[in-house]
């Protein structure tokens, strides 16, 4: 495609070894990172100088899988985030300042899809954040950011029995990361329920997380209608439908009323989530977030 690089059509092709791919081709734009491996899953650190941060304010540790299922590219599952935010670290070792940005790109998210969030990689990750008192980041989540033109925030319904300190936390950084969006997408944004992605392990381990996506205008706009219509569709999206024991035994692989769910998500795990499928908008939109984010700074 036009709008995107030569390099990406090497990132997504069949055999590439993309964690040695992201490492490499960020050194070769000046910036290191460290290969995180825990529980055989390797995560991707980037390194920034220390004059970068000031503990005065929040850090925001922004996340991104590389992990792709067999057989697919993975063009928008995940691989246009991923370069997204390959490119945003090179534009942040090259900004004079501070920014209190983390970049960790995980291995395994897509592990956890079917069974549950403890086999994503990113749960080993939260839960050493957990142990290290690393939790009063903000965590933002990027998944499937290459196709349409409406960011997307994900709907997240906490337990009855959440601490009031983490949903107070929680509440704090969703309706900031609204703010953002509203900023950064002049006000054309949303709020739906969406698959969890790696924000689902930090929630797990009591970390506050958002999901960040985005859709086409009218798939978004047909799958809220949906949603309105139908609770089932949610439960289903939520992975808490009641087909999950029969998908978890491998009676049953789909999900329940996947023809009901916006395009852009039918085409993951398939070959047709390849290059043709992304769109120049998506990624103006995310350097208007990213840039938007990168100047944000919340006291601590």
């Amino acid at each position: 495609m036009s709008f995107l690089p030569q390099a990406f059509s090497k990132y997504i092709a069949p055999n590439t070894d993309r964690c040695a791919f992201i490492q490499d081709w960020l050194l070769e734009h000046g910036v290191k990172s460290n290969c995180l491996v825990m529980d055989e899953k390797k995560h991707i650190l980037v390194q920034f100088a220390k004059s970068a941060y000031d503990p005065r304010f929040k850090i925001k540790t922004v996340v991104a899988h590389y992990d792709r299922v067999e057989h697919s590219p993975g063009a928008n599952d995940n691989s246009a985030a991923d370069w997204m935010l390959m490119e945003w670290a090179v534009e942040l070792s090259n900004k004079p300042g501070i920014h209190n940005v983390r970049i960790i790109f995980t291995d395994g998210e897509e592990l956890g899809w079917n069974t549950g969030v403890s086999e994503q990689g990113a749960y080993s990750l939260a839960t050493v954040f957990r142990r290290l008192g690393i939790t009063n980041d903000d965590v933002y989540v990027f998944d499937a950011c290459g196709r349409g033109e409406v960011p997307v925030l994900s709907r997240t319904q906490l337990g009855e029995k959440t601490p009031q300190d983490f949903l107070s936390h929680f509440n704090d950084l969703y309706n900031r990361s609204q703010a953002l969006l509203a900023k950064a997408s002049l006000g054309r944004w949303m709020t739906l329920p969406v698959p969890y992605s790696d924000n689902a392990s930090f929630l797990a381990c009591g970390i506050p997380a958002v999901a960040i996506t985005m859709l086409p205008a009218d798939e978004a706009s047909l799958y809220a209608r949906e949603i309105l219509r139908d609770k089932n569709l949610e439960n289903a999206v939520l992975n808490r439908e009641k087909e999950r024991p029969l998908r978890k035994s491998g009676e049953h692989v789909e999900y329940g009323y996947k023809e009901r769910m916006p395009k852009t998500w039918r085409l993951f795990h398939t070959m047709e989530d390849n290059e043709a499928s992304l769109t120049p908008q998506s990624f103006s939109i995310m350097g208007n977030i990213l840039s938007v984010l990168a100047e944000t700074l919340v006291p601590a």
